[in-house]
């Protein structure tokens, strides 16, 4: 059998030791016997409860996935959405821009509405002025249809 680097499940060096020995040793605490760094001359093993490893891994990696997860939330407006409202619709975006999130803001045109595109045009530039530093345009008002789409991202903080 080679001989192998060892490391206890108290993270104290054993040293270099013969594979059986090693295998001999995690039986002997009910653990199991892992290749950490196959690489190395001689190579380094860890015991450890593997299973228990695998599942901290997969958890450690799922809560770094969800904490990078930028959302993009939607705010639908009407040329006629009155300014009383739409001031609340632009405090809703400033939460979720401080959350961290993109927010698309939707100017849905309806009937000869769509004719009037200087008034979506309008509000929009508004709308970015009210949300001054916290929100950098990230896709300027364009139409898509019979809509207007912008998209804001999070400012400097």
């Amino acid at each position: 059998m080679t001989p192998i680097r060892v490391i206890d499940q108290n993270q104290e060096m054993l040293g270099v030791i013969p594979t059986h020995e090693a295998l001999a040793k995690a039986r002997e605490a009910g653990l199991d016997l892992v290749e950490v760094s196959p690489t190395e001359k001689p190579p380094v093993c860890r015991i450890m409860d593997y299973g228990k490893h695998l599942y901290e891994k997969k958890k450690r990696q799922k809560t770094a996935s969800a904490s990078h997860v930028v959302l993009l939330k939607e705010i639908r407006l009407r040329p006629k959405t009155d300014p009383h409202d739409r001031g609340i619709k632009i405090n809703h975006a400033r939460e979720f821009l401080a959350e961290g999130h993109k927010v698309q803001f939707t100017m849905l045109f309806k009937g000869r509405e769509r004719f009037h595109k200087e008034v979506a045009s309008d509000i929009f530039n508004a709308i970015i002025t009210d949300l001054g530093e916290v929100a950098k345009v990230e896709r300027p008002p364009s139409m898509d249809g019979r809509r207007m789409v912008m998209i804001v991202v999070p400012g400097k903080r």
